[in-house]
């Protein structure tokens, strides 16, 4: 059953060494993002599950051990999912798992076994739910960080330039997620979520499903558009 849930954003200039002379910018992020693991930690999961954003071939379960890294964006940093098994070479991760494992690192993660899945962004909202049901009865406590950006379209200099649909779209989303509302992420619309290239959607479904049954409240620990993208963090226990 899932215990305890923390929603955050996945993109790399969350990791300071990414982001460079910009990284003060992002310190309310990361410091919201580090307090929702915590809650994570709190609840004494039996199971961890970094779940995230990962598409075509990206898609998929990734054991303890899986790497990241940083060095496609300029910076010799590189991070592993959990505690990893020197028997069994890890897979790459996807960027949004990447960042992750580095906010597991920097929380100096020592809770229970770590796993991770990709979610392919084109999934179906009722895939997602069946696979958050899924993870949801993998062990008596499960915890979930779930790593996903909203709009890409906020503004003119964003990544998907601006969509004037942007803002009503993340201000639904940070609501939904602030409140642990599964009703309300279940309806996000798929079609206009890729749209606006919000690619948490099927992450933040996946995590509706997971919920089902588990009375969770949630808690909203962050919002903003910093360059453009919607950022949300939210603790649900």
């Amino acid at each position: 059953m899932l215990v305890a849930a923390a929603v955050c954003p996945c993109p790399p200039l969350l990791v300071p060494e990414v982001a460079a002379g910009a990284a003060p910018e992002l310190d309310p992020a990361r410091a919201a993002c580090l307090d929702a693991v915590g809650v994570l930690a709190a609840s004494r999961p039996d199971l961890l599950v970094v779940v995230g954003p990962g598409d075509g071939s990206a898609a998929g379960a990734y054991p303890a051990g899986a790497h990241g890294s940083f060095r496609g964006f300029g910076v010799p940093l590189d991070v592993t999912l959990g505690a990893p098994d020197p028997a069994v070479p890890g897979p790459r991760l996807p960027d949004s798992l990447a960042v992750g494992a580095w906010l597991l690192e920097r929380a100096r993660w020592t809770g229970a076994p770590v796993e991770a899945l990709a979610v392919d962004g084109r999934a179906p909202a009722g895939k997602c739910a069946g696979a958050g049901r899924e993870l949801a009865a993998r062990a008596d406590r499960v915890a979930l960080l779930v790593m996903g950006d909203g709009s890409a379209c906020r503004t003119v200099k964003a990544p998907g330039y601006l969509d004037e649909r942007a803002e009503a779209f993340d201000a639904r989303v940070t609501e939904a997620l602030g409140a642990a509302d599964l009703a309300a992420l279940d309806a996000v619309d798929e079609t206009l979520a890729y749209d606006l290239k919000a690619a948490g959607r099927a992450p933040w479904q996946l995590l509706s499903g997971a919920a089902r049954g588990a009375g969770l409240g949630g808690r909203l620990l962050y919002e903003d558009a910093p360059y453009g993208v919607g950022y949300t963090v939210a603790a649900w226990s």
